[in-house]
């Protein structure tokens, strides 16, 4: 008969069991040895083992081993393991920071609109609010320029069951843009605006891979010479493809437009 062998090693050198959590996206964790807190981005299989890659709020990414005891999950110990069987869990948050909705269909189309400047501004809150404005019912529509906007407005007729909302670059007090924008504004009308001269400008630096947005001198087209400053091809269009593929979430962009673009979604779908 064996005799009970009692354990000696010291209560704060035996390992405990921790909770094993599937590394689902969004999931926020802290890696314990370097403090890095960020959301879980994804998973991969390496020769060296499952890693898994955080991004901080500042859109900066690191990969990890998915080493057991790795992480802190609401500041306890955790273990990271792979989503199951049936492949990665489907993200529960849009990109633009909403809950998602699976299998939800787009609603008919509302009478209220949003228009933005250009294409360039169309096509960055496609990819980040898409979602949300399909759900909603609400069409974005662009300008092709803000001296346009007074005949726009008064062609569209707003009114309490038709609000429209517009987004407008660079508007500062005392700039042409103001000027129009206070012409146009009224019970059914919203216009807000951004600092920036571009929309280019409200992607994150850090995002783009890059310092900062060029200072470019007056009297030069900008993107033009954002391109040259950047030392990329002078074309804009293939530049601004370049930027857009790195816009993943409102992560990437900065909170000047963040705010401006969901104060515009709140105004056209309130209730008539």
């Amino acid at each position: 008969m064996r005799s009970y062998q009692p354990d000696l090693t010291p209560p704060w050198k035996r390992s405990t069991p921790v909770p094993e959590v599937p590394a689902e996206p969004d999931l926020v964790v802290e890696e314990v040895s370097t403090g890095f807190c960020g959301a879980v981005i994804r998973c991969e299989k390496t020769a060296q083992g499952p890693t898994v890659t955080l991004e901080d709020r500042f859109g900066k990414h690191r990969v990890f081993p998915m080493e057991p005891r790795g992480f802190l999950l609401e500041g306890k110990v955790v273990t990271l393991v792979r989503p199951g069987p049936g492949g990665l869990v489907r993200p529960t948050r849009t990109a633009s920071g909403s809950v998602a909705v699976p299998g939800a269909r787009a609603r008919v189309a509302r009478a209220g609109r949003i228009y933005v400047e250009g294409r360039h501004d169309a096509e960055l809150v496609e990819r980040v609010w898409g979602d949300d404005l399909r759900i909603e019912g609400v069409v974005v529509e662009y300008l092709e320029g803000v001296d346009d906007l007074p005949a726009i407005v008064g062609e569209f007729a707003p009114g309490p069951d038709a609000r429209l909302g517009v987004l407008v670059d660079h508007l500062v007090p005392g700039s042409k843009e103001s000027r129009i924008a206070e012409r146009v504004t009224g019970a059914h009308v919203l216009v807000v605006g951004h600092p920036y001269i571009d929309v280019w400008e409200a992607v994150k630096p850090s995002s783009v891979g890059i310092d900062a947005w060029p200072v470019v001198p007056r009297g030069q087209d900008w993107k033009t010479g954002v391109c040259r400053a950047l030392g990329w091809p002078e074309n804009t269009g293939a530049a601004w493809q370049h930027i857009l593929s790195k816009v993943r979430s409102y992560k990437d962009l900065e909170p000047q437009l963040l705010g401006r673009v969901e104060e515009l979604i709140d105004f056209v779908t309130l209730p008539d």
